[in-house]
């Protein structure tokens, strides 16, 4: 990646105006220019200007938004619905005019904003290909060549040649992805396009985003997976109601995220137990053993200080018990044992039906497996959760992973409706190191049985 910037944004803002009425739209006009008439006529025409703006208020759907990208970098954007995301990608795009600041864009800019943008649904898939290409300046036999790594890459060959109006919503989305990256562009602009396509295309869109990253393209990538963010990108940028919360390395900017979306502060409840953090590493008198009434989860050797807790402080996660191969918080462990963990629940409220969730990642933030309470139809933890007292949770489960650094992460909620209410989540807290194992290579082991015979003389 060079240090050299492809795109420099600089105090960028975008005002919309949201008007009152509809025959606002006409009054205020006629009212501003009849002030610009009498600009001489100084108290007129300014009560002429104040009661043009009384017909409609000003929205800023971006605000002193200020960044760069520099070449061959992948820069996530995320935000909550309406935080902006599509208005600045349209405006790098140059589909969009910004109302203040500065855009500077280096190199030939391709950009998926929204799904088959610019295609004719009554042309061919070939013909709006050729069209696109066109429009991009690439003629010829480029173009010719152009349209071949088109046609390969969406997989659509018997109905490239057909009107696109017949196609699928996925052959939509093969056609026009394969569109905008098949130009080799310098910065290549992806708006939650990759969300619509199956679990094979999305494979082969990150391979390609990986190859065009490798010879020096820059990548936009608006997207709400925060897994997405954590794998693919060198920096995110988060986006509020318009303003530029955070930029800077992907997993902290997706922790950030995640407090927007279900609140990070934790608020004890009236009547909650004080709770003090011992400073020493202290194992329990006994396996299992755990503090019911004060948080210690952090004094125990396998918990990781970087992790990222939120939640509403109805609940708290309070101690841990971590054993493998019949040792306690083991330093290393090896592939196919069995794991087991012991955890501490305190409910300083009625929860109605808690759920209990456990998540596995690798230290890229890849989810290797995850599971709750709910969705192992785990009734007996549903009947917990009185005010006043503590749970002990248990599970065990086999370690097939491959060698490398993991980390659990924890978390109690409830549901309202479609709505996730968190109560208490600790993610990445304990951290689990698995010891080279020379059975497989991958990810996990599948505990794969193989079997030869002969079959013919």
């Amino acid at each position: 990646m060079s240090s050299e910037p492809v795109i420099q944004v600089t105090g960028l803002a975008k005002r919309y105006r949201l008007w009152h009425s509809p025959s606002a739209r006409i009054k205020a006009p006629l009212l501003a220019a009849a002030a610009e008439r009498l600009h001489r006529r100084g108290r007129l025409a300014e009560a002429l200007w104040r009661k043009a703006h009384t017909y409609f208020e000003d929205f800023y759907a971006l605000r002193d938004v200020s960044f760069s990208v520099n070449r061959g970098e992948v820069i996530g954007i995320i935000g909550r619905n309406g935080s902006g995301k599509s208005t600045l990608l349209q405006i790098l795009a140059g589909t969009l005019q910004p109302s203040q600041g500065t855009v500077q864009v280096k190199g030939r800019v391709s950009a998926i904003l929204e799904l088959g943008t610019g295609f004719n649904a009554e042309l061919t898939g070939r013909e709006n290909v050729r069209l696109t290409a066109t429009v991009q300046g690439v003629v010829g036999r480029e173009q010719e060549h152009l349209i071949a790594r088109v046609a390969e890459f969406a997989g659509i060959a018997q109905f490239f040649d057909q009107p696109v109006r017949n196609y699928s919503s996925g052959m939509f989305v093969r056609l026009a992805f394969a569109c905008a990256i098949s130009v080799d562009p310098d910065i290549l602009i992806v708006d939650e396009a990759l969300a619509v396509g199956d679990a094979k295309f999305q494979a082969k869109c990150f391979e390609h985003l990986r190859q065009l990253k490798n010879k020096g393209a820059s990548i936009l990538l608006v997207t709400h997976s925060t897994e997405q963010i954590v794998i693919h990108c060198s920096r995110a940028l988060l986006l509020d109601q318009g303003t530029p919360l955070l930029l800077g390395e992907p997993r902290t900017v997706a922790n950030r995220y995640m407090d927007l979306l279900f609140g990070k502060e934790r608020v004890a409840p009236p009547g909650a137990v004080a709770e003090t953090t011992p400073a020493t590493i202290t194992p329990p008198a006994a396996p299992c053993l755990l503090s019911t009434t004060t948080d210690v989860f952090a004094t125990r050797s396998s918990y990781n200080q970087n992790e990222y807790r939120w939640g509403d402080g109805t609940v708290a996660i309070l101690d841990y018990y971590l054993e493998a191969g019949g040792q306690p918080y083991p330093s290393e462990i090896d592939s196919g044992q069995t794991i087991r963990l012991c955890v501490a629940v305190r409910f300083d409220a009625d929860i109605m039906r808690p759920i209990f969730g456990l998540t596995v990642k690798t230290k890229e933030g890849v989810t290797v497996y995850g599971v709750n309470s709910e969705a192992l139809d785990g009734a007996c933890f549903q009947q917990l959760g009185r005010a006043k007292t503590t749970v002990q949770v248990d599970v065990e489960f086999s370690c097939r992973l491959a060698p490398g650094d993991y980390f659990l992460s924890l978390g109690i909620a409830t549901r309202q409706g479609e709505e996730v209410i968190p109560h208490d989540r600790r993610y990445d807290s304990i951290h689990v190191v698995v010891r080279r194992h020379q059975r497989f290579f991958g990810l996990a082991d599948l505990d794969l049985t193989l079997r030869a015979r002969q079959i013919t003389p």
